[in-house]
């Protein structure tokens, strides 16, 4: 009975169940937007959601089944613990005050699409693997975003305080900078300076018109390349190498896995071997018993 759970736990038909439940989650809390929609086909919308959350509990329920006799290795895979915790949250009772944050919790469900991908899993393990790496990286830009937001203070803040009046909205104008956005509304107040650009005075501070063609160009320039080109290609890096260790991991995970699996196969058939050694012994021992006492009679 448990091979076949187990058979069933690892079957494409109950993986690609299990993925249509989530996906139905997710178009049910995107209808529960729609507070007409809501309203209209609350009763049906309600029975789909227990009827959702039921195919995971079963799912749940069948993965530990699969363990059998040790069912409590359902939690040495972390996935496994991601699972069963957002289930377990979605299954706690909230009151009608906490409508909000109970349709939160439920959208937690759609993250449940991790577990059921496997090509998902890699990718997340990549990006958690990365972490470390990137926050080396975070740090040098970081500091090269310091010390450009203090030459920005000094080189513009006078011709653009709107950008550059101080070190706090210099850093929030390079941000803006590094994305590419705007940035060439910036990159013209500094180098026509404020007379002749579009000036847009959100803080009411009036500028000191100076336009600084050569500083404007080599500034900017130079904090795209580094800023934009450079760091951001150094985090891609940073992923992609993780990605490369988080597959080479998993097959090795894989690996392992079929290694063990063979082994345990190899173990059942010899046990059924011996089983049946010791059927034939004991055929041979009832023959002999049987000729014993026709002997003695």
């Amino acid at each position: 009975m448990f091979d076949k759970i187990k058979n069933l736990a690892g079957s494409k038909l109950f993986s690609a169940l299990v993925i249509m439940a989530i996906l139905l989650a997710g178009v049910l809390l995107g209808i529960e937007t729609d507070e007409h929609l809501a309203a209209k086909h609350h009763a049906v919308l309600a029975v789909l959601d227990n009827l959702i959350l039921l195919v995971f509990v079963v799912e749940i329920l069948i993965k530990m089944a699969a363990e059998w006799p040790r069912p409590l290795n359902y939690f040495k895979d972390p996935w496994n613990i991601f699972d069963f915790l957002i289930v377990a949250v979605c299954l706690l009772p909230f009151n009608s005050q906490y409508v909000a944050v109970f349709r939160l919790v439920r959208l937690l469900r759609v993250f449940k699409l991790i577990t059921a991908l496997p090509r998902l899993q890699i990718l997340i393990g990549a990006l958690i693997k990365s972490i470390p790496s990137m926050n080396y990286v975070g740090i040098l830009l970081l500091l090269l975003t310091y010390v450009y937001a203090v030459m920005g203070v000094f080189l513009f803040g006078k011709n653009d305080p709107d950008n550059f009046y101080d070190l706090g909205t210099s850093i929030l104008t390079l941000f803006k900078v590094v994305t590419l956005e705007g940035w060439a509304d910036i990159f013209d107040t500094n180098f026509y300076g404020a007379d002749l650009a579009e000036y847009a005075r959100h803080k009411g501070i009036d500028p000191i018109p100076k336009p600084a063609p050569v500083a404007a160009i080599i500034y900017f320039v130079t904090f795209i390349l580094l800023g934009t080109m450079i760091m951001l290609n150094l985090f891609i890096g940073v992923i992609i190498n993780g990605m490369d260790e988080a597959k080479a991991e998993n097959e090795e995970f894989d690996r392992q896995h079929s290694e063990n699996q063979q082994s345990l196969s190899e173990q059942e058939r010899l046990h059924q071997d011996i089983r049946q050694l010791l059927n034939k012994v004991e055929e041979v021992k009832e023959q002999l018993q049987f000729l014993e006492k026709r002997y003695d009679g």
